[in-house]
């Protein structure tokens, strides 16, 4: 194992273990035998975007950083939004404890929603979708593509590169954009070149940088569904009174046109609604387990005052969903995460800071890494 300080974090949005095979990453598998190792590990739930790159920066669970969706609702004030701003991360982040030790950091994203969320504690910080013209200059960037195409996650990883040999940070944070994965499957050619470009990539910044730490994961994984339930709307026809808050949720339609997940947070206005509540919810076929906000949070680790009364979730080939006019609706256009069958992620690592048994969450990577810094 090296002692090498240096780090990079990949996050490849979307990726479910099936994509990234040692048939298709080459490169990155040959690397991980020879100085590390290739495992799966947990992301936590739910297994959307804001909560996991949370947990991965902090070596937190939900209950710590605060962080629930991509998208919030305050049932006081009745105060409802995107999750975009640095205000709802409550962790400290290895951004803020690299920098607290005067080391040097970058954060590249492709959604700029993160680099809001997150990258405000990076030295560099770049995103596709809103970059800074001067600084891709400075490094010799192309502008960037659509955010919504098979070229930004190369992009990025591309842009990681370039930082890399010009800036040379002490930790890099790169994530990619699940749109690729959302729209193909693992067996597509279309899903195998973006996994192909990125190895690629990995390869030359080894090259680079030979004794630099480098861990692959992903946010979530990603599956198909067939069958999508729009609860809230069955539960305005059943004359009940609640909020649905689908932690999925975000801007980017065009990868999930219904905002469809596998979990939601029931808020239930009216207190003396709860039976009827519970037996509707169990009347759906579509809905596999239901669980309240207590056992919700000792189970999933979440924080207890911001998950609702309930929590629902969706049974393997279904998912919930905003729905225009139906209740129901049967799709094969739907590839999606959020519930517990997008939770096996891959973790493929390059000069580890520790065995490959210190890793059963993605999170792990900053558990070990933050133990080490604080050990220094």
């Amino acid at each position: 194992m090296s002692v090498n300080n240096k780090v990079m974090i990949l996050v490849i949005d979307g990726c479910a273990p099936e994509y990234i095979t040692p048939e298709l990453a080459p490169n990155i598998h040959r690397l991980a035998e020879r100085y590390g190792f290739a495992r799966t590990a947990k992301a936590v739930v739910p297994t959307v975007t804001n909560v996991n790159h949370a947990s991965i920066l902090s070596g937190q669970f939900p209950a710590v950083t605060g962080m629930v969706g991509n998208y919030f609702y305050d049932p006081i004030t009745g105060e409802e939004g995107f999750v975009e701003e640095k205000n709802f991360m409550k962790a400290e982040t290895l951004l803020q404890a690299y920098r607290r030790h005067n080391l040097k950091t970058a954060f590249l994203t492709v959604k700029g929603k993160l680099l809001g969320v997150y990258g405000h504690a990076a030295d560099i910080g770049i995103s596709a979708q809103t970059p800074d013209e001067a600084l891709l200059k400075r490094l010799g960037l192309p502008t960037p593509p659509s955010i919504s195409s098979l070229e930004s996650s190369r992009w990025i990883v591309n842009a990681a590169l370039a930082c890399i040999r010009q800036e040379d940070p002490d930790l890099v944070y790169c994530t990619t954009n699940d749109y690729v994965f959302h729209h193909f499957g693992p067996g597509t050619p279309e899903a195998q070149l973006q996994i192909k470009q990125i190895d690629d990539v990995v390869a030359a910044i080894h090259a680079t940088d030979p004794e630099r730490q480098i861990y692959i994961t992903a946010d979530h994984g990603m599956n198909q569904k067939h069958h999508l339930l729009d609860f809230q709307r069955a539960a305005d026809e059943a004359g009940l009174h609640i909020f649905c808050l689908a932690p999925l949720k975000d801007r980017y339609k065009e990868n999930h046109i219904y905002q469809e997940g596998g979990i939601v947070y029931l808020f239930l206005k009216n207190p003396e609604e709860k039976e009827s509540l519970l037996s509707l919810i169990r009347s759906r076929p579509e809905i596999e387990a239901v669980m309240s906000k207590e056992e919700a949070a000792e189970k999933m680790h979440l924080p207890l005052n911001r998950i609702g009364d309930y929590v629902i979730f969706a049974a393997p080939d279904c998912a919930f969903g905003e729905l225009d006019g139906p209740v129901t609706l049967t799709t094969d256009a739907s590839r999606t995460h959020g519930s517990l069958y997008e939770q096996e992620v891959p973790l493929l690592a390059i000069h580890p800071a520790a065995s490959a048994e210190a890793y059963q969450y993605s999170k792990d990577i900053a558990a070990v890494l933050l133990k080490k810094l604080q050990s220094e």
